[in-house]
């Protein structure tokens, strides 16, 4: 039933066919990443952007969905009620399949980021390795109990916060304005693939200390 409120059902059947796609949730954090810091993409924004991650034409309804989901995100984080959520799979699946759809999903927040020419402020390097820590989460038999649970339950509060502070007192761009836009190359958006910082903090792993 959640996964009909969430929008997953709907997501699941309109993405999760595209080879490119580790899971629809990768792809909700791509809008995520790019909304924190530009305009909501149109419909042809989203069709160039797509083209260069090597992505096939979306049909129009597909498209809809995304062009529908940036405008709703990117209000939700200019919400002070700061109650959106990761498009994520409900508990009716599995931990580990949640567990890697969460790790999809920071995935594709740092992609959105990058691909949207963001520019880091004091500290978003450290939100950015958060991120990229937690899509590094591997998922152990031994964590699917009550404790894991509770790991996986606070690792989706953490991370659905990094977004609102990224878009906080940012001035967002307009996405014509961006480099992938200006500058009409491949590589451009190959190169957003990868953000990275030499300075690396410490997230607390899925993976728990379990006494002995």
């Amino acid at each position: 039933m959640q996964d009909d409120i969430s929008g997953w059902n709907e997501w699941e059947a309109a993405f999760n066919d595209i080879p490119e796609l580790a899971s629809p949730s990768e792809l909700h954090g791509l809008v995520m990443g790019i909304v924190s810091v530009a305009q909501p993409p149109n419909a042809e924004e989203w069709q160039y952007m797509l083209q260069q991650l090597d992505f096939a034409p979306l049909d129009p309804n597909a498209l809809q969905l995304l062009v529908d989901e940036a405008e709703d995100a990117a209000a939700a984080l200019a919400d002070d009620s700061l109650d959106y959520m990761p498009m994520l799979p409900d508990d009716q699946h599995t931990l580990e399949e949640r567990v890697q759809c969460l790790a999809d999903w920071c995935n594709g927040v740092v992609l959105g980021f990058g691909l949207a020419s963001g520019q880091l402020r004091n500290d978003e390097s450290e939100l950015l390795q958060d991120l990229q820590d937690v899509a590094a989460v591997e998922f152990e038999a031994g964590d699917d109990d009550e404790e894991g649970e509770a790991s996986y339950a606070d690792l989706v509060e953490f991370v659905r916060l990094i977004p609102v502070s990224l878009a906080t007192g940012r001035q967002k761009q307009d996405l014509a304005d961006t480099a992938i836009f200006k500058n009409n190359s491949k590589n451009q958006a190959s190169s957003a693939r990868v953000v990275q910082d030499d300075n690396i903090s410490i997230v607390d792993m899925f993976t728990p200390d379990r006494p002995s």
